[in-house]
C-alpha cells in the first residue's frame, strides 16, 4: 500500500456521543492465568502487514513493538508463553519504509501530514528480470517469530519468487532479491512452534479494493474463490501437521474501514459547489455488474471514493477543455473509486473466503476471531472500553492511522484481545486481556 500524501480534503470530525449502562466488572473474578489445553511455548503469527504491525503508511519500529502479535506474547508469559522474536528495524534505521505524521489542521479543519523520510532502513535496490527495480530493506538476522509482511496474499504462499518482489519478505531471508527461493510457506514452518495465528487472506481482496477495482489494478484481481480455499486449506493442514494449535481470523469488510469511507461524493461535491454553485454531479469511470466494462456515469453516495484521492485535480480541463471530474468526457478515473459494482464483487469474495477460513479451521478445532463481524459492528455502533469511546472514524475515532487502512497501537491491542479471547474460549485457557488504555491512537502534534 502507497504511502498517503497530504490531503487536501473536508474531513468531518464527528464526536459521537455514546451512552453506556452496565454494572461494573469484578476484577476480583478473574480466572488465575492457565494454558488450558494449548502449548504456548513457542508462539508464530502468520499475516500480513496488520500481523507486522504497520501502521501511518509505513513499516516503522514503533508499529512493529506495537503489533497485535507482540501485544499477544507479551500476555502469553503468564501461561508458559516463551521469547517473542519479531524482525524489528535497528535503532539507527528506525523509521524503517518511512511513515505519515500528523504535524496539524489547517484552517479547514483539514489534517496535515508530513512523510517521515529520516533514519530510513533502505539499503540498495535489487533489479529482478521480468519485474524491475526493488529497494532493499536491511537484513534482520535474528530469530523470527512475527512472520507478518506486509503486502503478501495468500496467493503467494508457495510462489518461490515472491521473496525477490517484496523488500519485507527478503529481509528476513538469508539471500537477497533477485536469488531467493524461499517460498512463505516453508519460511514459517522452518522451525517447530507449538501455537499459531494466522490472518493471511486480507490482500487477496484489499488490494483489489484500494486499487479501486479491476479496471485499473490488474495486478490487484481478487483471488479466486476456488484458489483461496485451496491454498488456505493447504496453509492450515501444514501449520497443524505436527499438532500445534492455534487461532485465525477472517477478513474484514473493506467498506468498513476510514479509507474508504472518509473522503465521500457528497463532501466532494459540496467542496465544488462552493466554488462553482451551478456543478450539479460528479462522474466516475464505473464498473458494470462483471467488473470488467467501464463507462463513465454520475456519482451516488454510494460509490466510495478512496481517502488518497487528489481533490486538487477537481475541475481541472483537460486537453479538450472538459473540467475533471465535472464531465462524462473527463471523469474521475477508477483507480479513486470503488463503485457499487465493485464493492458487490469485494463482499461477494470476501463472503466465500471468510466461509472457507471459519469451515477449515472448524476441521482442525481451532479458534477464530470473526475480525468481519467485529469491525463491522465497531463501524455501525462505536465501541467503548476502559471508559474509552472509540470508533471507525478517521483520526478521531482511536483504532485507526493515519493510512485509513492499519491500525493504531490501541486498534492493535483491541485485536489482540480479541484473538486472545478466542483462543481462551476454545482452549480453556486464560490468558489476561491486555490493557487497551495503555496504547495510544493518533499522536497529535
Amino acid at each position: 500500500m502507497s504511502m498517503m500524501k497530504n490531503l487536501k480534503n473536508y474531513i468531518y470530525i464527528l464526536a459521537a456521543t455514546v451512552f453506556v449502562a452496565a454494572c461494573k466488572p469484578n476484577f476480583n473474578s478473574n480466572p488465575a492465568p492457565s494454558k488450558g489445553t494449548a502449548d504456548f511455548t513457542r508462539y508464530i503469527s502468520v499475516g500480513n502487514s496488520l500481523t507486522a504491525g504497520y501502521a501511518d503508511g509505513g513499516l516503522y519500529l514503533t508499529g512493529q513493538l506495537n503489533s497485535y502479535p507482540s501485544i499477544i506474547a507479551s500476555q502469553m508469559a503468564s501461561v508458559g508463553g516463551g521469547t517473542f522474536n519479531q524482525p524489528l528495524f535497528a535503532a539507527s534505521q528506525s523509521n524503517g519504509s518511512g511513515y505519515l505524521k500528523l504535524t496539524g489542521f489547517d484552517a479547514s479543519g483539514n489534517p496535515i501530514t508530513t512523510s517521515v523520510t529520516t533514519n530510513l532502513a533502505y539499503v540498495g535496490v535489487a533489479t529482478v528480470p521480468g519485474f524491475g527495480n526493488v529497494n532493499l530493506l536491511a537484513k534482520y538476522t535474528g530469530n523470527i517469530d512475527n512472520y507478518g509482511v506486509p503486502g503478501i496474499k495468500l496467493l503467494h504462499l508457495t510462489y518461490a519468487p515472491y521473496a525477490n518482489l517484496n523488500p519485507y519478505f527478503d529481509r528476513m531471508l538469508s539471500t537477497t532479491s533477485p536469488n531467493n527461493t524461499t517460498t512463505y510457506l516453508s519460511l514459517i514452518t522452518s522451525k517447530p512452534f507449538t501455537f499459531f495465528t494466522n490472518w493471511l487472506g486480507n490482500n487477496d481482496a484489499l488490494g483489489y479494493a484500494t486499487g479501486g477495482g479491476g479496471g485499473y489494478a490488474t495486478a490487484d484481481a481478487l483471488t479466486d474463490p476456488n484458489t483461496f480455499a485451496q491454498l488456505y486449506t493447504l496453509l492450515i493442514g501444514t501449520l497443524t501437521a505436527n499438532g500445534a494449535k492455534g487461532a485465525c481470523a477472517t477478513i474484514p469488510d473493506v467498506t468498513t474501514i476510514p479509507y474508504f469511507t472518509t473522503i465521500t461524493v457528497p463532501l466532494v461535491l459540496a467542496t465544488v459547489q462552493k466554488a462553482v454553485p451551478t456543478v450539479q454531479a460528479l462522474y466516475i469511470n464505473a464498473a458494470d455488474a462483471t467488473g470488467t466494462n467501464y463507462a463513465p456515469r454520475i456519482a451516488t453516495a454510494a460509490d466510495l471514493i478512496v481517502l488518497t484521492f487528489p481533490t486538487s485535480k477537481m475541475g481541472v480541463p483537460n486537453g479538450s477543455g472538459y473540467p475533471y471530474g465535472l464531465d462524462p468526457r473527463n471523469p474521475i478515473e477508477t483507480q479513486y473509486v470503488l463503485d457499487v459494482n465493485e464493492q458487490a464483487l469485494v463482499k461477494t469474495a470476501v463472503n466465500s473466503y471468510n466461509a472457507t477460513i471459519k469451515s477449515v479451521a472448524a476441521s482442525k478445532g481451532l479458534a477464530v476471531f470473526d475480525a468481519f463481524t467485529f469491525l463491522t459492528n465497531i463501524k455501525a455502533s462505536g465501541y467503548v472500553i476502559n471508559g474509552l469511546n472509540l470508533n471507525s472514524n478517521y483520526i478521531s475515532g482511536g483504532i485507526f492511522s493515519l493510512d485509513g487502512v492499519h491500525l493504531t497501537p490501541r486498534g492493535y491491542s483491541i485485536v489482540a484481545n480479541q484473538f486472545i479471547s478466542a483462543i481462551n474460549s476454545t482452549y480453556g485457557s486464560s490468558i489476561p486481556l491486555a490493557n487497551v488504555s495503555a496504547y495510544n491512537g493518533i499522536i497529535f502534534p
